[in-house]
């Protein structure tokens, strides 16, 4: 599988921004590891797509032994500064290098909508032992909240053909041969910090704004500091930026 040129150049350039501008996960998406995805000591883990390995400390926490794929080299190689513990791979979702039958569960953090196809599905399937579980799980901002709405119109307007979890595009695939839908789960969660950080950061991590040549990001940020500036909710020291916390599993049959 290539890798979508907004993923190779945005997160090539953006990875310490993505590290400071991307949210954590809640609660219930540690609780929806345990008794969903079943991850627990002794079990293996396999982390696709895992970018800077923002979604290792929920899976670490589980007490399951840890795997990282990551295609992007920038990303791996602040997932293994930060993470020198975690055994991490470099390949694709199509393209695993690992034995058959070889992980109980797979997890796709923030990712699986950049290879949403029947391959990388199979794949998946392939490394995952009889009844291992794919679980799939999403922060998506919640545009309910006025000013998330507008941030959205800012971005959406520097968009062109970037596979995004709000697209839907990625459910297509499903329902597929050889994995049983084991539901999905919706958490509130929301990420607090300085709206330089929360806001500014996060909207610079967006892939397809990071590969932007510099004036155009440089326009991009302004816009959003226009945002800032005419949001009362935004002028505090801290701000919450909402968001919906999605989980999606399957079970290998």
């Amino acid at each position: 599988m290539s890798v979508h040129d907004s993923a190779t150049k945005g997160y090539a350039v953006g990875a310490e921004t993505y590290v400071r501008g991307r949210p954590g996960y809640p609660p219930e998406a540690s609780e929806w590891l345990r008794d969903v995805v079943g991850l627990a000591p002794g079990r293996r883990v396999l982390d696709v797509g895992s970018g800077t390995g923002k979604f290792l400390p929920l899976l670490r926490a589980s007490g399951a032994d840890l795997i990282a794929l990551e295609p992007v080299a920038a990303m791996r190689r602040q997932l293994s500064q930060a993470n020198p513990d975690v055994e991490v791979l470099a390949g694709s979702a199509d393209s695993i290098p690992l034995p058959d039958a070889s992980v109980d569960a797979v997890v796709c953090a923030q990712a699986f909508h950049w290879f949403a196809t029947k391959e990388a599905l199979a794949e998946m399937r392939r490394v995952l032992k009889p009844g291992g579980v794919l679980g799939l799980i999403w922060n998506v901002r919640d545009e309910t909240v006025p000013w998330v709405a507008a941030l959205s119109d800012v971005t959406d307007a520097l968009n062109a053909d970037t596979p995004r979890y709000r697209t839907g595009e990625w459910r297509r695939v499903f329902p597929t041969e050889g994995l049983r839908e084991l539901g999905e789960r919706h958490a509130v969660n929301s990420h607090v910090g300085p709206a330089d950080q929360v806001v500014v950061a996060r909207t610079l991590s967006v892939s397809f704004i990071a590969a932007l040549p510099q004036d155009q990001q440089q326009k991009a940020e302004q816009q959003v500091r226009d945002l800032i500036a005419c949001t009362p909710e935004l002028q505090t020291p801290e701000v919450a930026f909402p968001y919906r916390t999605v989980m999606i599993a399957l079970a290998k049959t």
